[in-house]
């Protein structure tokens, strides 16, 4: 059985109501419902939440809110891995066995059922990894990447490379904040995400943004209302 749980509680702080807030037209979370039941990679879509709004919302797009998220689950500081494992278990206790398990986050709205279906295509072909995470690359090398100091100023974090061509330095990456899919043992094990064990999934920057404040959700309208319009 293959699963998408849908992470989305509702005491998010720099952008108040977040997970159901309009985007484009649509309330955040079904972009991602819509997407995860376009794909048919999944028996059931779940939205593991603490919300009584969001758990309608959810519902009214489509996905499942089977059970209310405990509260020990859902403050500031809990992680994504117990979240998951949570939810594994409660399929568990309720005679579902998961085999494979993705965590699609509410507020990707730029997520694509082919992107998932290409990264559980890939987690299929690896008998040995434990997850398959989406990533881009930086605009920028990370090498040269400055802090502004106590005193005003500037300073690089590797002043060993102010010399050094861009094209020289290793390309980094970093999580591209769209899903996870994973092989229920590892979630329920709290294995790493990120290790020589993870695939990982590869997105150009124009389909990535982070949306965790008002600049943020700002900017992703304007990506997203451009990505539409190139589609179309």
């Amino acid at each position: 059985m293959t699963i998408c749980i849908i992470p989305a509680r509702g005491g998010s702080k720099r952008i108040p109501r977040k997970n159901v807030k309009f985007f484009c037209g649509k309330p955040m979370i079904a972009w991602s419902i819509e997407a995860a039941l376009e794909s048919q990679c999944f028996e059931r879509v779940i939205v593991s939440t603490d919300d009584g709004e969001i758990a309608s919302v959810a519902r009214q797009w489509g996905a499942e809110v089977p059970f209310i998220r405990p509260e020990i689950l859902s403050d500031d500081y809990t992680g994504t891995i117990p979240v998951i494992a949570h939810a594994i278990e409660w399929l568990i206790k309720n005679e579902q066995s998961p085999e494979t398990v993705c965590c699609l986050y509410a507020t990707a709205p730029f997520v694509q059922p082919s992107d998932l279906q290409y990264a559980r295509q890939e987690l299929a072909n690896d008998s040995i990894a434990d997850y398959a995470v989406t990533v881009t690359s930086y605009a920028f090398p990370i090498q040269r990447a400055l802090r502004l100091t106590r005193s005003g100023g500037v300073a690089m974090f590797q002043p060993e490379h102010f010399t050094t061509r861009s094209q020289d330095l290793e390309e980094a990456w970093h999580d591209a904040g769209q899903f996870y899919w994973g092989r229920a043992k590892a979630w329920s094990e709290g294995r790493a995400l990120f290790s020589k064990y993870t695939i990982p999934i590869r997105l150009p920057r124009h389909r990535v943004q982070d949306i965790d404040t008002p600049e943020d959700w700002q900017r992703a309208e304007w990506l997203f209302k451009a990505f539409l319009t190139e589609s179309s």
